[in-house]
């Protein structure tokens, strides 16, 4: 099965990108006229642009009949200590000293689930979109590396859910290659999980799917990426990652495995 992720049902339409990049840079501008935030970073002038094509393989927890999907997505890197763009993600910072970031940010969010992937009693349930998420992060640099608190909602309202993340991000160097592990833990509210793994009486009695309903969830996962600098203009990009789901997202009819992961290889070009 191969989708190109890039057709507009899959992530957002043009006008909420639009609307999106508006109010992160409104907030960038506001934020640097507030007084107490003068120890920020001044504008980095010189900052890339790194612009490029990603392929992911994503292998969902979902019980279909191939659940390894593939998606071609542009990559967008850039960061100017005001705004930044990193992959599928867009933010503007609140405060930037070089050790405290505080940001807003969209994204891409959630899975997607096509009955018309699915066997059986699964292909009469109703499907799961992927929706966009905007939210609150905050990052503290630290000798041993970052950590990273982050809360978001679904502004689309697919699931109206709520989700937050804790991770601890590391860094190896070594000459041309630069490589990210990271691991932590991440939280889906009731709706978000009753979205994506419920189902509902009505779709019982049409499909004949055991009912069921969740409770929010805490999931742990791991997550490694690779930047290797091939010359001043090109870069390659790769990333693996790996999400464990705990019984209230395991125990759904929808469900056959116990992980998420994705692996996506990217290509960058810098400007």
């Amino acid at each position: 099965m191969f989708k190109l992720a890039a057709r507009p049902n899959i992530y957002t339409s043009a006008s909420l990108s639009v609307l999106t990049a508006t109010a992160l840079f409104s907030v960038a501008s506001v934020s640097s006229a507030i007084p107490f935030l003068d120890k920020n970073l001044p504008t980095d002038k010189d900052a890339v642009l790194s612009v490029g094509v990603n392929v992911m393989a994503v292998k969902s927890a979902y019980n279909l009949d191939d659940n390894t999907e593939f998606r071609v997505l542009p990559g967008v890197f850039y960061d100017n200590n005001r705004v930044y763009a990193r992959g599928a993600q867009a933010g503007a910072y609140l405060i930037n000293d070089g050790t405290n970031q505080l940001s807003v940010y969209a994204q891409p969010s959630g899975n997607s689930f096509d009955p018309d992937d699915a066997s059986g009693n699964l292909a009469e349930l109703d499907e799961r979109k992927i929706s966009a998420s905007a939210g609150v992060s905050y990052q503290r640099r630290t000798p041993i590396g970052a950590f990273r608190a982050q809360i978001a909602t679904d502004v689309l309202d697919k699931s109206g859910g709520n989700t937050a993340r804790l991770t601890y991000i590391g860094r190896i160097s070594a000459d041309k290659l630069t490589i990210y592990p990271s691991f932590g833990f991440e939280y889906f509210d009731e709706d978000y999980n009753d979205y994506y793994y419920g189902v509902t009486e009505a779709e019982s009695a049409k499909s004949g799917v055991e009912p069921y309903k969740s409770n929010n969830s805490l999931n742990p996962y791991i997550n490694i990426s690779a930047n290797y600098d091939f010359n001043e203009n090109w870069a390659g990009f790769a990333n693996q990652s790996l999400s464990y789901l705990p019984n209230e997202q395991y125990d759904s009819p929808m469900v056959n495995s116990r992980t998420d992961a994705t692996t996506t290889l990217g290509l960058l070009y810098k400007f």
